[in-house]
């Protein structure tokens, strides 16, 4: 099998794609990578569309997209653009085309690039089963290829560049029957197209692979450069997003998880992350995620290739948690290594498969990945400080109760808590200290990797080492395959971190070590906004590929802070650890919210019905709700969602089980209750508890 989809697993390089012209703003090629959002006007709001496209120029956009839904909002597009350049502003301009070939064939002669969508273009999704026969798929393809072609003629005529944008939710019912509900199925959907672009000649053209679902995301746009590859096609640039990707916290972790990791190897020629927020607020996230690969291959530490022989002596002692993680001087170097390979990648990059792991008490096996929280650096630990790792103190009814979000370990340092911990909740101390404690059994502890080389005390059940690629060497790896209670708690101190992590994973694989495996990640000197969008890179990335059975974060000591900041600190970071593993699909542990970004063609306040359907559902660990702004954006947009909420008409929303309509026109007013009205019926709605505010008495 060829798992070639990136120019390295181990070294940074960009993939080298075709430079497609965008009016004066090139794509792809050695340009930077580009960041772009979408207006939220209505089109036909000329000046409105204009005043909100300079505020998304400000703030940082270099091309802005605008819904033409009909022919007389692609013709409004003229109008739009001749003001925009009456007021000095000549940012690219893409229309944004479901379903009306009419209005792309307007709209390609009027603006910079257009946006098709070949599973509605031309195509239908009106979720019925079909059997197709090679002649009857074959005779639709023809019949789809000859309505598109009259835009791939105009666009060629008119210098105006073209994406072909796949949505993982609106494959065509002819898709679906061949392909099923797959990543192999976005890609072919694109293709169809493109290859008809080729015939004629055209090549002005960008690809994108968009899923809310992130493991589906991935695995399209790894796919899809393997196959322009194996059929020979022009490498054309790619446009990066997570469609539907959410508001706040949630929604900016979930566009790291899945835009990171693409990042991270090199592809991507173009981002928009798409947030149920403001466009302007959209290019700062997208360009914060772009900007960590500026100088990352002058930054980057050489990591082993696939293929190197171990030969690594073990770090030194003396690794500390606190600071800014277990670092060691001690590196491999390579000159004559082995270039990447394929055949020696362990893991299937298009597929998701979850790393088989022996279980040790309750990390690895078939248990969910673990969360660790830091709280090394208090000074002291008092009930009501659980509350920062999910663990809540009620002196009334002297007990914890753990919420949602209630951290799995406590890593607790030269410091053990001086009291009981909660049930659910395990503590982790260094080597020295469980030894001075008198080896306790309800206390696990962390070794370097010389104190576990030579350790003649371990615990019965559960200890930790840290490991990072250096230290994996033919001895370190014989010592854990032979112990059935080491977990690997896994860390590096390269700019180029994910990667590295990986290639770690990969030593473990081909080995055939089954410890579970702790990632760890330290942030030194970030702001928390960079804090949340590289965590969820260098985590999520991994998990996205079946790597990984825990977290822990932690940034760096800071100089000294109060102790309700190192406890706000700690709160987020336990936070965000869990948003990471939600990310990826790997532990949910809150209700997600599918919700669209808004634009031109939305029926209602999306922000704020989100706000309200949040306020009454955020309690249904593990429910995904879709909130939709209009039916373009509404049964496909959605397709991992279990409940929908979609604008069909002015004050009007339909509401979904699936993918199915369930509710066609529920009066705005009433469409919250009935969708949990139809939660019941499902037997999947419970009432929210109503928790006493945990106090310490």
């Amino acid at each position: 099998m060829n798992k070639t989809y990136c120019p390295s697993l181990t070294e940074y390089k960009r993939r080298l794609s075709r430079e497609v012209k965008i009016g004066d703003l090139p794509m792809g090629g050695l340009n930077p990578i580009r960041v772009q959002s979408m207006t939220t006007v209505d089109t036909m709001d000329t000046l409105g569309s204009v005043e909100q496209t300079l505020r998304m120029v400000e703030a940082g956009c270099e091309y802005v997209r605008i819904t033409a839904p009909s022919v007389k909002e692609a013709q409004n597009l003229l109008e739009i653009k001749k003001e925009l350049r009456r007021r000095g502003c000549s940012v690219p301009l893409i229309a944004d085309i479901h379903f009306t070939p009419n209005a792309a064939e307007l709209a390609a002669r009027i603006v910079e690039k257009v946006r098709v969508n070949p599973g509605n273009y031309a195509d239908k999704k009106k979720f019925d089963v079909i059997e197709y026969t090679d002649a009857s798929y074959a005779a639709e393809v023809d019949r789809i290829r000859e309505r598109f072609r009259p835009l791939v003629q105009i666009c060629r005529q008119y210098g105006t560049a073209m994406r072909i944008g796949t949505n993982h939710g609106s494959l065509s019912d002819r898709i679906l029957s061949r392909y099923g509900d797959t990543p192999l199925g976005m890609v072919e959907s694109a293709l169809e197209f493109l290859r008809l672009c080729e015939e004629e000649n055209y090549y002005d053209v960008v690809l994108s692979m968009k899923a809310s679902n992130t493991q589906v995301m991935v695995q399209a746009y790894r796919l899809l450069v393997q196959k322009l590859d194996e059929e020979g096609l022009q490498p054309y640039p790619l446009h990066l997003g997570v469609t539907e990707a959410g508001e706040a916290e949630d929604g900016r972790i979930k566009s790291a998880v899945g835009i990171g990791t693409l990042l991270e190897d090199g592809l991507g020629d173009t981002v928009r992350v798409s947030l149920t927020e403001a466009p302007e607020a959209e290019a700062p996230v997208a360009k914060a995620l772009i900007d960590r690969y500026t100088n990352r291959a002058a930054q980057a530490k050489p990591i082993r290739p696939l293929g190197a022989d171990l030969a690594l002596p073990l770090a030194p002692a003396g690794e500390s948690f606190n600071e800014s993680g277990p670092t060691t001087q001690s590196r491999r170097t390579t000159s004559a290594a082995p270039a990447d390979t394929s055949a020696a990648v362990p893991i299937d990059p298009f597929q998701y498969h979850r790393r088989i792991t022996r279980e040790v008490l309750n990390l690895g096996g078939q248990n969910v990945p673990r969360v660790m929280v830091d709280i090394s650096r208090l000074a002291s630990v008092e009930y009501a400080d659980l509350r920062a790792v999910g663990h809540l103190y009620s002196a009334f009814l002297d007990k914890f109760q753990m919420n949602d979000l209630g951290a799995d370990y406590l890593y607790s340092g030269q410091r053990p808590v001086p009291f009981m911990l909660p049930n659910g909740l395990k503590e982790v101390v260094d080597y020295a200290a469980w030894l001075d404690a008198g080896r306790r059994a309800d206390h696990f502890p962390v070794l370097t990797q010389a104190e576990y080389a030579g350790a003649g005390a371990k615990h019965a059940e559960l200890n930790f080492v840290f490991h990072n690629l250096a230290s994996l060497t033919a001895p370190a790896l014989d010592q854990l395959r032979q112990d059935a209670t080491a977990v690997i708690i896994l860390y590096t101190d390269n700019a180029h971190a994910m990667p590295e992590i990986r290639r770690a994973f990969f030593e473990l694989l081909n080995n055939g070590i089954t410890n579970p495996v702790i990632i760890n990640r330290q942030y030194p000197a970030l702001t928390p906004e960079q804090t949340q969008l590289y965590a969820a890179t260098d985590v999520g990335g991994l998990l996205l590929d079946g790597l990984g059975d825990g977290v822990v974060l932690s940034t760096e000591l800071l100089p000294e802070r109060e102790k309700a900041e190192w406890l706000q600190n700690i709160d987020q970071l336990n936070q965000l650890s869990f948003g990471i593993l939600q990310a990826a699909r790997t532990r949910m542990s809150k209700t997600e919210y599918i919700s669209c970004p808004s634009c031109g063609r939305t029926l209602f306040d999306l922000q704020e019905t989100t706000a309200m359907i949040r306020k009454r559902t955020d309690h249904l660990k593990g429910v995904k709700i879709g909130i939709m702004g209009c039916i373009v954006n509404g049964p496909g947009e959605m397709a991992d969602a279990d409940y929908g909420y979609v604008g069909v008409g002015k004050g009007k929303i339909a509401l979904y089980r699936g993918q199915e309509v369930i509710k066609k026109s529920v009066p705005e007013a009433q469409a919250v209750d009935q969708l949990i009205d139809l939660m019941r019926e499902d037997g999947r709605w419970v009432e929210k508890e109503l928790v006493e505010e945990p106090v310490v008495g």
